[in-house]
C-alpha cells in the first residue's frame, strides 16, 4: 500500500507538524509496511525527520509522478479549504485533490476543519472538488455545517483532530531554563486586530509573575511566534522565557505538559494542552479556536477583535483555574480521553477505504 500524503507540511508549523507526525503515527500502527509520501515544501527535513518519501509539493512533474502510482491521496488534517489567509490555499489543496481524481485514485479528506471561505469561486471549487472524492472527514461541527451550506453532496463525518490520538506520556524535554516554581506556558501569534491583546496578555502575565509563576512562552510557528512571543514579553514588567522555537514537536508537548496552565492563541498549542491534560485558556481569533475550547469544556477569555476582556479579566480566570489546578486537570482528561480513543480510529478508516478501492 502507497499513499500520498498532502498538507501544510514543511514550513516550520509545529501544529501541522504534529498532525502529519500523528497521521504517519496512526498509519503504521495499523500496517506497519506503508509506504508513505509526503508533499512537502521542505522534502529533506521531511524525508529525515518522519522517515517517509518526501517530494517538493511546488513541483508539478513529481507530484503527478508520484499520485500516479500511489494507491490513493490523503488529503489534510489542518484548515487546508480556506481563504481566511489568502485565496492560494483553496486552488492549491483543491488542484492535488483533482489530480488525484483524474488518474482515478481514492481521495480521503483525512480531519480537516473547514472554512472559513468568503470568497464565491473558493465555494464553488470546494463544492465540486469535495463532492468527487471518497469519503469526507472534518474535525468539528461548523466544518460539516460549511460543506452543507456549500452543496457538498459526499457525506461527511466528524473526527477529532489526528493530533489528539499521539500519547504524550512518550515524549520528553530536557530544556531548563531558569525558571523555578509552577509554570504557566504562552502561546501567541501576531494577528491583525484594533485590540491591544497583546499587552492585555502582558499585564496578566505580569500578575502571575508575581504571584511565583515561572512564565514560558512555547512558538509553535517557528520564528514568527518566537517573535510575537517576545512583543509580549517587552510588554511585560516581569521576567519571562522563550522555549527555543527550533524544538521538535514532542519536546513542545512536554513542556507544555509541565505547565500548570495554557494561556493559547494557537489551535494546537490547546492541542497539546488538551493531550497532556494541561488546563488552557484559549483566547481565539478563529471559530475552530472557539469549538476546540467548547469540546474540551476550556473558557475562551475573549477574541483579538472584540475589546470586551482586558489583562485583569484574564488574570482573574487564570488565578481561580490555578487555585483549583488538580480538580481542573482531572475534569479536562476525563472530557478528552473520549476523544483521543476516538481519534485512533481515523487512520483505520482512511486504510479500509483506501483497500477497498484497490480490491
Amino acid at each position: 500500500m502507497h499513499v500520498v500524503l498532502s498538507g501544510y507540511y514543511g514550513f516550520d508549523n509545529c501544529g501541522d507538524e504534529a498532525i502529519l507526525y500523528s497521521i504517519i503515527q496512526g498509519l503504521r500502527g495499523i500496517q506497519a509496511d506503508i509506504d508513505i509520501t509526503v508533499l512537502s515544501n521542505n522534502p529533506s527535513y521531511t524525508k529525515e525527520m518522519y522517515g517517509v518519501d518526501s517530494v517538493d509539493r511546488h513541483h508539478l512533474g513529481e507530484i503527478s509522478a508520484v499520485v500516479k502510482k500511489a494507491d490513493g491521496l490523503i488529503s489534510g488534517g489542518g484548515s487546508l479549504l480556506q481563504d481566511k489567509t489568502g485565496l492560494k490555499s483553496i486552488p492549491y489543496y483543491s488542484g492535488i485533490i483533482q489530480l488525484a481524481t483524474f488518474y482515478k485514485k481514492p481521495v480521503f479528506i483525512y480531519a480537516q476543519g473547514m472554512g472559513p471561505i468568503s470568497n464565491k469561486l473558493s465555494k464553488w471549487i470546494v463544492k465540486h472538488t469535495l463532492n468527487k472524492v471518497e469519503h469526507i472527514t472534518v474535525r468539528d461541527l461548523d466544518s460539516k455545517r460549511l460543506l452543507d451550506e456549500l452543496g457538498v453532496s459526499k457525506d461527511s463525518t466528524i473526527v477529532p483532530d489526528p493530533v489528539l490520538g499521539l500519547n504524550s506520556n512518550t515524549f520528553s524535554c530536557d530544556w531548563q531554563g531558569s525558571r523555578n516554581g509552577p509554570i504557566v506556558a504562552v502561546s501567541v501569534r501576531d494577528w491583525p486586530s484594533q485590540i491591544t491583546f497583546k499587552k492585555y496578555i502582558a499585564e496578566a502575565l505580569d500578575k502571575l509573575a508575581r504571584k511565583g509563576y515561572s512564565i514560558v512562552f512555547v512558538p509553535m510557528h517557528g520564528k514568527h511566534d518566537e517573535k510575537a512571543s517576545m512583543d509580549v514579553g517587552d510588554l511585560m514588567q516581569e521576567a519571562s522565557e522563550i522555549f527555543p522555537c527550533d524544538c521538535e514537536v514532542e519536546e513542545k508537548i512536554a513542556i507544555i505538559g509541565k505547565a500548570d496552565l495554557l494561556i493559547g492563541m494557537r489551535l494546537h498549542s490547546l492541542i497539546f494542552s488538551a493531550i497532556t491534560y494541561t488546563p488552557f485558556i484559549a483566547l481565539s481569533y478563529d471559530p475552530k479556536i472557539d469549538a476546540f475550547a467548547e469540546i474540551c469544556k476550556q473558557p475562551v477569555i475573549g477574541n483579538t477583535e472584540i475589546d470586551d476582556w482586558d489583562g485583569e479579566a484574564l488574570f482573574t480566570v487564570a488565578d481561580s483555574i490555578l487555585e483549583d489546578r488538580e480538580n481542573k486537570r482531572a475534569e479536562l482528561r476525563k472530557c478528552v480521553e473520549p476523544y483521543q480513543k476516538q481519534a485512533l480510529h481515523t487512520p483505520m478508516y482512511a486504510l479500509e477505504m483506501l483497500k477497498r478501492k484497490r480490491a
